[in-house]
C-alpha cells in the first residue's frame, strides 16, 4: 500500500475487551489511530474489528500420512486465513514451511520445530522418534529450528501396557526443559492422560496440549506454576471413534479414552475456574481440517468459559501469550471485521465480513 493508499475501518474496533474505538486507519500496512493527512484512495470497511484470530495448536505441512508438499501446505494456510485465523502456532511439523514467511498473503506462523517422540510411540512419519538419552540433544536442535517453542510427545499408547503411559523419565525431562529454556525456547507437550502431567509441570514445562488428564489434584499445580493448556476440544471430539477402533485389541486404552472424552468439558471448566490460562487450538493438519477456530471457541463456551474469555483466548490474550501484537498503534494491520459484536455471540466468528492481513484486504 503506497503512502496515499489508506484503509479506513469504522464502527467498533476492539483493541481490547474493554478498549473500544470508533475507527482505525491502515497506512503502509500498519495500524494507526490518527487520520493520515493528504490521504486519497481511501477504502472504508464498516463493522466490528478484532485482532486476527489465533490458532495456538495446528500443523501446517502435515496430514494423516506425514509431511506434505508446498501446494498442500499453502492450501492449509489459505484455509486458516480465509477463516480469519492470521496467527498460527504450529505445534510440530516435519515439513519446512519457512517459505510461508515470505508470503504477505499467508498467516504468520510460530513454529515448534518437529515433534519429539519416543521410538514407536507416536503417529508414523510425524516425529523424531528417539530414546531418552537423546532427548536433550533433540530438544536443543528443535529449539534452534523453531520460533521459540519445542514440542514433546508426553504420553502415548504403550502396546505392552495396553494403555496410555508416560514417554519420558523425570530426569531426562528436567534436563531437556532446562536446555530449551537456556536457549530461549518454551516447551509444550502432547498429553492425553494423567500419568505424565506432574513430572512435566514440576520439570518446568510451559504449556500442555489437550490436557484431558487434568485431575483435581493436578489443577492447583498447573495454576500455581502458570502452565497454560490448549484443550483442542474439536479434536477431543474424535475420542469415541478412536476408542471404538481400538476396543478389541486395547480395551483398557479404549475405556480410558472414553472417560477422558466424557469429562472433557468439566476438565476445561475446572481448569479455567482455577486460573489456568486456556487458549484456542484446533489440532488441524493431522486428521482435522484447517479453519476450525470458530468451532473451537464455541466448544470452550460450551465447556463453561464465558464468551468474552473464549474470544480473548483466540485474540488479545492469545497474542499477548505468544508475544505478538494485536491492534496497537504501529502494529502490523492483521484484523478481522464482523457484522456483529463477537463479544455478545461467538458464533459471529464463523462469518467474517472482511479479513485484513499486513494491511491488505485478503478476504
Amino acid at each position: 500500500m503506497s503512502d496515499h493508499a489508506v484503509l479506513h475501518v469504522k464502527g467498533r474496533v476492539l483493541v481490547g475487551p474493554d478498549d473500544v474505538r470508533d475507527e482505525l486507519w491502515v497506512v503502509d500496512g500498519r495500524t494507526s489511530y490518527e487520520r493520515p493527512s493528504g490521504a486519497r484512495d481511501v477504502r472504508t470497511v464498516v463493522g466490528w474489528a478484532v485482532p486476527g484470530l489465533v490458532d495456538a495448536h495446528c500443523h501446517v505441512g502435515l496430514d494423516t500420512h506425514g509431511p506434505v508438499d508446498e501446494a498442500t501446505s499453502e492450501k492449509q494456510a489459505l484455509t486458516d486465513r480465509d477463516a480469519g485465523t492470521l496467527l498460527l502456532r504450529d505445534a510440530g511439523s516435519p515439513s519446512d514451511t519457512r517459505w510461508i514467511d515470505g508470503r504477505a498473503d499467508l498467516p504468520k506462523i510460530i513454529r515448534a520445530g518437529r515433534h519429539i517422540a519416543r521410538t514407536r510411540r507416536y503417529i508414523r512419519n510425524f516425529a523424531h522418534e528417539i530414546e531418552p538419552g537423546d532427548l536433550v540433544a533433540f530438544v536443543a536442535q528443535e529449539a534452534r529450528r523453531g520460533d521459540g517453542w519445542v514440542k514433546l510427545v508426553g504420553d502415548w499408547i504403550d502396546r505392552e501396557a495396553g494403555d496410555l503411559t508416560a514417554c519420558w523419565p523425570r530426569g531426562e525431562v528436567e534436563a531437556a526443559i532446562a536446555e530449551a529454556h537456556r536457549l530461549g525456547a518454551r516447551v509444550t507437550a502432547h498429553c492425553f492422560a494423567e500419568v505424565a502431567l506432574r513430572d512435566l509441570v514440576e520439570a518446568g514445562i510451559d504449556c500442555v496440549e489437550h490436557a484431558t488428564g487434568l485431575t483435581d489434584e493436578l489443577i492447583p499445580l498447573f495454576a500455581e506454576r502458570g502452565v497454560a493448556i490448549v484443550p483442542t476440544l474439536v479434536n477431543i471430539a474424535t475420542f469415541p471413534a478412536l476408542a471404538a477402533g481400538g476396543e478389541t485389541k486395547y480395551p483398557r486404552w479404549s475405556a480410558h479414552m472414553r472417560r477422558l472424552h466424557e469429562h472433557r468439558y468439566d476438565t476445561v471448566r475446572d481448569a479455567y475456574d482455577a486460573g489456568i490460562p486456556v487458549f484456542v487450538g484446533t489440532d488441524a493438519g493431522g486428521s482435522l481440517a484447517h479453519g476450525l477456530v470458530a468451532d473451537e471457541v464455541g466448544e470452550l463456551v460450551k465447556a463453561g468459559i464465558p464468551p468474552l474469555e473464549a474470544l480473548s483466548a483466540t485474540t488479545w490474550h492469545a497474542r499477548a501469550w505468544l508475544g505478538r501484537p494485536g491492534l496497537e498503534e504501529g502494529a502490523p494491520a492483521d484484523l478481522v471485521v464482523f457484522d456483529e459484536d463477537p463479544r455478545a455471540d461467538v458464533r459471529v466468528l464463523a462469518e467474517p465480513r472482511r479479513i485484513v492481513l499486513n494491511g491488505r484486504v485478503v478476504g
